[in-house]
């Protein structure tokens, strides 16, 4: 089994079923393959769901090395090279948007990178509203539901591209 699109709802949401880690990083991969400069991808979900996971899929797509990818735990952001650059967080350690923007986090989200954030509940009035959120649930052991929802107009068109590249992906 590989992926499972669940509901259409609109062009702003897709939900997907993965059967494994490599599918998650497949479909990861897929989403930075249509990544543009600027996107924000808010990564959703209990300890153990899968967004580091993910987060390695979209390094792939932006011509990253996933094996390079790692939790950024305890230093918040790791900088990777690629087609574009990914910043990738972790703010689970920190304690309130103001912790994060002491980090430098506008220099992040205003520059020409892919911005990957893992426990972003913490970045509060931070948050870009045109961010693409991924929330990602377990459903057994290698199971995950993915359900991406755009917060824009141009975020919308970048899952539309998704959902058209991961049509040939289903089963």
């Amino acid at each position: 089994m590989g992926y499972t699109e669940i509901e259409r709802r609109d062009i702003s949401a897709l939900e997907v079923v993965s059967a494994g880690e490599e599918r998650t990083i497949g479909l990861g991969a897929v989403l930075g393959e249509a990544a543009g400069p600027g996107l924000v991808v808010l990564l959703t979900g209990d300890l153990g769901a899968g967004k580091t996971v993910f987060a390695k899929g979209i390094a792939e797509g932006l011509g990253i090395d996933p094996a390079e990818v790692v939790s950024p735990t305890y230093v918040l952001c790791r900088e990777y090279t690629g087609r574009l650059p990914m910043y990738h967080f972790d703010l689970y350690r920190l304690d309130s948007a103001e912790e994060v923007y002491e980090i430098g986090w506008q220099e992040y989200v205003d520059g020409r990178g892919v911005v990957v954030v893992e426990w972003p509940d913490r970045l509060g009035d931070l948050s870009p509203v045109d961010a693409l959120t991924v929330a990602m649930g377990k459903e057994g052991e290698h199971t995950r539901r993915i359900t991406m929802a755009a917060g824009g107009e141009g975020r919308g068109a970048c899952l539309d591209r998704l959902r058209r590249n991961i049509g040939g992906m289903t089963d």
